[in-house]
């Protein structure tokens, strides 16, 4: 059942504040927690894929239950779908620490391109590593020519973040990690089972096309050819761009208030033609959908005050939560988002706080399931006029 949470005030609003450069309330994180059943997270997506099932959260809190084929009825002609074709990349290595005596083991999942050799990740354990050690990846023999892919430890932070620089460089660093990584599996999927060559085809979209990421953007996964061709001739366009999801996306929010948070930022890129038909799609009266979270902030990072939206490439760090002023979605799919997340937080946004609470403990008591693999909401803005 969702937990609550006492506060001075109805929506434990503490004051407003400029976060991330937008005016925003600072709230208590605690208020965005709930409690979840073990059984809730899903370790395999539906098959077919839109045949997961579907929470349809309609303005003031209607609710109602469907699945994802359905999604064609739920939209309009002349509304258009954006999604997000970017593609993971195996970003989970392993390999051991050389040139000391003793060569522990250690876990790598690369979380940021930062040029053509260089990486930021994150280590385990942390305390085997500092600044100047090398790693070793693979089985010697097996990859390149070389037979191994080496990286040096150039910086590392807090909490077990650094920064790797590989001795390969471009596409043949990329061929590299594609020939000794694994996809990287949320915690709360890996933590059940391990990864298995299934997962290389289930936790990637239909759409990817651009590497990069390091999650995918789940709402994208519910997607078939089929469905696809539905709402094609439902007379719903389907748009694209591109954010490269980072593995900080999905982490719980540690910070007491909204205000004490820290985003990671993404690079992204939306297109001048994506941009020309979505604001086109608007001024004849369409809606503009979000598929998943991850479209959505680049869309609104891309957005103009008046609502109008601009070509954009480049990094976004953009952190929603109640009080943001949405400029350029008007609906969003996606799925059901961890408790105290910068995600679940984003949804609160848009819908608002206490219909999305109603939503979950009704997807909770339903059996709907949870997370990457796990179902989806199609939800309408707050004040939006949903049909």
């Amino acid at each position: 059942m969702v937990k609550g949470a006492a506060f001075p005030g109805p929506s434990g609003e503490l004051e407003l504040k400029i976060i991330c450069g937008i005016e925003a309330r600072v709230m208590r994180t605690d208020l965005f927690d709930f409690e979840l059943p073990a059984e809730s997270i899903a370790l395999r997506p539906a098959s077919p894929r839109d045949s997961a099932r579907l929470l349809v959260v309609r303005d003031e809190g209607r609710l109602r239950d469907a699945i994802v084929s359905d999604l064609p009825k739920c939209l309009e002609p002349g509304d258009a779908l954006v999604v997000n074709d970017t593609k993971v990349i195996s970003a989970q290595l392993r390999g051991r620490r050389i040139g000391r005596a003793a060569e522990p083991k250690i876990e790598v999942t690369l979380i940021k391109r930062l040029d053509g050799s260089r990486w930021q990740a994150l280590v385990k354990p942390a305390k085997k590593l500092a600044s100047g050690d090398r790693i070793r990846f693979g089985n010697e023999g097996k990859v390149c020519l070389l037979g191994h892919l080496d990286a040096e430890v150039e910086h590392k932070g807090a909490e077990g973040e650094v920064t790797l620089a590989f001795t390969y460089h471009g596409p043949a660093l990329d061929q590299a990690i594609a020939d000794l990584g694994s996809p990287p599996l949320p915690p709360y999927i890996a933590g059940k089972r391990a990864p298995d060559e299934r997962d290389l085809d289930d936790y990637q979209t239909m759409f990817a096309s651009q590497e990069g990421a390091v999650a995918a953007p789940t709402a994208g996964l519910h997607f078939t050819p089929a469905l696809e061709a539905a709402l094609r001739e439902r007379g719903i366009a389907l748009q694209r761009l591109t954010l490269h999801v980072g593995a900080g996306t999905f982490l719980p929010v540690k910070a007491k208030d909204t205000a004490g948070h820290r985003m990671h930022s993404e690079w992204g890129s939306l297109s001048a033609s994506t941009a020309a038909a979505l604001n086109q799609v608007r001024a004849s009266g369409g809606r503009v959908v979000a598929v998943g979270t991850t479209s959505l902030r680049l869309l609104e990072s891309a957005a103009r005050e008046d609502g109008t939206i601009a070509p954009f490439e480049g990094e976004t760090a953009i952190f929603i939560t109640p009080g943001y002023r949405f400029r350029a979605v008007d609906v969003l799919l996606t799925n059901f988002h961890l408790p105290r997340s910068t995600l679940f937080m984003l949804v609160a946004a848009f819908s608002g706080l206490d219909i999305m609470k109603q939503a979950y403990a009704h997807a909770i008591a339903a059996g709907y399931r949870f997370y990457s693999y796990g179902d989806a909401c199609l939800l309408f803005r707050a004040g939006g006029g949903a049909a």
